[in-house]
């Protein structure tokens, strides 16, 4: 990449601010993380979409009970759109939406940022204060894709206290705060911060360690915005589709809270 190159980011009409959700680590919620902000945004009263842009393992389908269903597509002077779903006040998009989720999607780097283009200029997000970018693990094309080609306001990384996770969650950060590319760093999340059983609401289980995310605020410099419990009710929701009870737990909506006020 030539540094001293001019980089001609696009502006998506009618979209007030993009925030990406990026972890480095697969496995560490983040997708998770993305539909709780969103959710959170919306519920204050702000115009919100989620994309998924996780190409080969798209979630957002399974998290709001949308496997197997296909978005209308509509002619607009000339072009086909698609519309997004719309669940608990949020409008939706996922590659997820478009492709057989049994079948793996054999793309290379090129295709899948293509791909991940068209689906943020061809869907018709209408006005939205916020639209939040679930992104795929790693640092790979997609994430060049969206700094390279689009105006985006802001990144949060997801990490869990374990140090596998911190290595990859560093990596990313270093890469999203390149002074050519990068994007203002919001802050990190640390998820799966403690065990805490849903009959005993008050007992913390350090199952993944401790401190982690505190390590990568103080190492980088960033605001911990905040540390999300996990508990055995968690990954029944999120598995069927019940994002909604996800919030009636009340430290998780604590957490959510404290990151969607950081982002406002």
């Amino acid at each position: 990449m030539d540094n001293n190159a001019p980089i001609e980011k696009t502006k998506l009409q009618n979209v007030k601010k993009i925030i990406i959700v990026a972890s480095g680590k697969g496995g560490v919620g983040k997708s998770t993380v993305a539909a709780g902000i969103a959710m959170n945004l919306a519920s204050e009263g702000y115009s919100t979409g989620l994309l998924d842009a996780d190409v080969y393992g798209p979630s957002l389908p399974l998290l709001f009970n949308l496997k197997d269903k296909r978005p209308l597509v509509v002619d607009k002077e000339g072009k086909s759109y698609l519309v997004p779903f719309v669940s608990y006040g949020i409008k939706l998009m996922s590659i997820g939406f478009l492709v057989d989720t049994k079948q793996p999607l054999v793309w290379r780097g090129p295709k899948a940022s293509s791909g991940i283009s068209q689906l943020i200029t061809d869907t018709l997000w209408g006005d939205l204060d916020f639209l939040i970018i679930d992104t795929p693990p790693g640092t790979g094309d997609i994430h060049l894709t969206l700094l390279q080609n689009f105006e985006s306001d802001g990144v949060i990384f997801v990490t869990t206290p374990q140090n596998m996770a911190m290595d990859d969650v560093e990596k990313a950060i270093s890469m999203y705060k390149n002074e050519v590319i990068g994007i203002p760093v919001i802050g990190v999340v640390e998820n799966m911060s403690w065990f805490t059983p849903k009959e005993h609401p008050t007992e913390k289980y350090y199952l993944f360690g401790k401190g982690g995310g505190e390590k990568i605020s103080n190492d980088f410099n960033i605001p911990l915005l905040a540390q999300i419990p996990v508990n055995e009710t968690i990954g029944i929701n999120c598995d069927s589709g019940k994002m909604n009870e996800l919030m009636l737990d009340v430290q998780v909506y604590d957490a959510f809270k404290k990151i969607t006020d950081s982002i406002i």
